[in-house]
């Protein structure tokens, strides 16, 4: 095999993440590229959760698909949720001590979920025992069927290791990750590394690894390893694994933020906590991470800071950015260099906060009252959301605008290898500074479209959310009025010239493609994997991969438009209105009249985005997909 994919459920608080995460850094340990992404509901413990994994001999993967290779559930419900997601011939890893239990009677499960069940197993005459399931994917489906007795397993690890029986059940999670390294054959080495990585404590650290070699002794007695990836092949000496907000929280160091400010909001908050963890107070290098009491405090701390000259964020998601809307427009009246990392989930107001989605585009492109300038990014991938990072305090600082930075949810969660970031090709940029020792400074000089830029302390200034002349003043007066407005508004066209087109969109396919999908954010990766697919079937399709939208990548677009004709363009996105091709007919009059869309919450998936071109080649206008546990 050159590609395996596995989904690993439990309940949420289970150690879950702890699976994952060892299992994700021993496939790295071993050469393989992974993406992981977990899934769960807006609650401290109890709920349905799990991560969908793709690991890659010849690439490092940004993509999901379904159905998957492995299965290994940590409950019944888990068995019950994703046993349609499981391909014919796959591998099922579970407790077989919840044998008897009952769809029926789990009461964290979904109502619409139990339905749907409801309906499956009537129509193929099962009980809705786990026992049920287990024997129709066993004689239907040829799924290989690993039952584990986890009772048993923990009473063997506590006679071994002397471990008290209360603490055993902490071990459950190692018999799947041996489970799962058996199937797969993870080596020695790497699950040492990952164990010893995840268990600092040698005591812990040992009683996981004899859990694991247990599992592993026992499933490969029964199976071998029918599920070994061949030997990586990518030719990557250094790779980094890292989720999407440590991405972003690494390029913040880099490229010297000193201050970033944030009121703790799903999923924004990690990329925080992992700033926090480096956070130093004085000295060369320091970072202060500092929590407000909201999200309205936030930016202004942000913007603050900002004013002294310190490199300054602000980190938020969907509601927190609501807040901040007063804040950043503030920001653009004083022309304010700060950045906010906005880190899309589920919408309107509280919506689906763990869930991912596209439906804060607009929003970001049309914040606050009045015109202002402003730049908006867009990260399709941990690599992008690095170096775009980095750009977005260059571009903040250089044209002394509000700079926003859009992340998927789903890029923010999803653990994935990368290579490691060149830092030879960062460069830091701060723009034009004011001389010291003026006689006389304006800090809003209209000789500039971009004013030299004094910190509060060198010079007397003056800020304040009124119209102001060159000095800071509020000034009413219409004449002055045109002066300003025009003075910030032309910072467009200076971005607008500065900014190549090369740096505002990639493309992905044959050079002259019949079909172009076009989309922006996380779509990246199971495009790209799509189209790729796509043309090995024949149908010669490209991806339009939108990268920044103020500026906008107005001239390539046209040409491709213009190549391929309009009616052969399809908007892919993770929202309801395909917001972004609302952006290209404002910025090109071209009208995208086709669009694929996903609003579940979940990503969308490869084997999705296929069916869905599919059926836009048959004549279908919009496609809606669902699918996803």
């Amino acid at each position: 095999m050159n590609e395996l994919k596995y989904v690993i459920g439990g309940p949420q608080g289970g150690g879950l993440e702890t699976t994952s995460e060892i299992l994700s850094w021993a496939f790295a340990r071993s050469g393989y590229g992974i993406i992981s992404d977990r899934e769960y509901f807006s609650n401290i413990k109890g709920r349905h959760s799990y991560v969908h994994a793709t690991v890659s001999a010849i690439e490092l993967p940004k993509h999901l698909s379904y159905p998957v290779d492995i299965v290994a559930a940590m409950d019944a419900e888990t068995v019950f949720t994703h046993l349609s997601d499981l391909r014919d011939g796959g591998y099922l890893i579970y407790n077989s001590d919840d044998d008897s239990i009952n769809y029926t009677n789990i009461p964290s499960m979904e109502r619409d979920l139990r339905d749907r069940l409801s309906v499956q197993f009537k129509e193929l005459g099962l009980d809705g025992t786990v026992k049920s399931i287990v024997k129709y994917l066993q004689n239907s489906r040829k799924v290989r069927i690993v039952a584990l007795s986890f009772k048993e397993l923990l009473m063997e690890i506590q006679k071994r290791e002397g471990i008290v029986p209360s603490q055993a059940s902490r071990y459950i999670s190692t018999i799947l990750v041996g489970a799962v390294a058996a199937i797969t054959d993870i080596s020695e080495e790497s699950l040492d590394y990952s164990l010893r990585r995840r268990f600092t404590r040698e005591d812990v650290y040992r009683h996981n690894r004899a859990m694991a070699r247990i599992v592993i002794d026992l499933v490969k007695g029964q199976f071998g390893s029918e599920l070994r990836l061949e030997q990586p092949r990518m030719g990557i000496k250094e790779i980094l694994i890292a989720s999407g907000n440590d991405a972003i929280a690494m390029a913040k160091i880099v490229t010297g933020v000193r201050f970033q400010a944030y009121y703790p909001i799903t999923p924004a908050a990690d990329e925080s906590f992992t700033l926090e963890e480096y956070e130093t107070l004085g000295g060369e290098g320091s970072v202060v991470v500092f929590q407000t009491e909201d999200e309205l405090a936030a930016i202004n701390a942000a913007i603050g800071a900002a004013l002294t000259g310190t490199r300054s964020s602000v980190a938020t998601s969907g509601p927190g950015f609501d807040l901040m809307v007063e804040g950043l427009g503030w920001a653009g009246q004083n022309e304010v260099p700060v950045v906010v990392t906005y880190y899309q989930r589920g919408g309107p107001s509280t919506g689906q906060p763990t869930r991912g989605g596209q439906s804060d585009l607009l929003s970001s492109v049309f914040a606050s009252h009045g015109e202002y300038p402003r730049i908006v990014l867009a990260s399709g991938d941990h690599e992008e959301a690095f170096y775009d990072a980095i750009d977005a305090f260059n571009y903040a600082e250089t044209y002394q605008v509000p700079v926003i930075h859009l992340v998927d949810k789903f890029l923010a969660n999803t653990i994935a290898t990368i290579p490691m970031p060149n830092l030879d090709n960062v460069r830091i940029t701060r723009g034009v500074l004011a001389p010291r020792g003026l006689k006389e400074y304006k800090r809003f000089d209209l000789s500039n479209a971009v004013s030299p830029r004094a910190f509060l302390g060198d010079y007397v200034m003056w800020y304040a959310g009124d119209e102001h002349d060159e000095y800071g003043h509020i000034d009413e007066d219409p004449i002055n009025r045109i002066r300003m407005f025009d003075k910030r508004m032309k910072k467009l066209d200076i971005i607008e010239r500065d900014i190549s087109e090369e740096r505002r969109y990639a493309y992905f396919g044959p050079e002259k493609p019949d079909l172009l999908l076009i989309g922006w954010g996380f779509v990246k990766g199971v495009a790209t994997k799509a189209v790729y697919e796509l043309n090995e079937e024949g149908i010669k399709a490209g991806y339009y991969h939108i990268r920044t939208f103020i500026p906008f990548p107005r001239n390539s677009l046209i040409k491709f438009a213009n190549e391929i004709g309009t009616n052969n363009l399809i908007a892919v996105e993770h929202n309801y209105m395909a917001q972004a091709s609302k952006l290209v007919t404002m910025n090109t009059g071209i009208i995208i009249n086709k669009s694929i869309v996903k609003y579940t919450g979940r990503p969308m998936y490869v084997h999705e985005l296929i069916n869905a071109v599919r059926n836009v080649l048959k004549g279908s206008t919009r496609e809606v997909v669902s699918y996803g546990a």
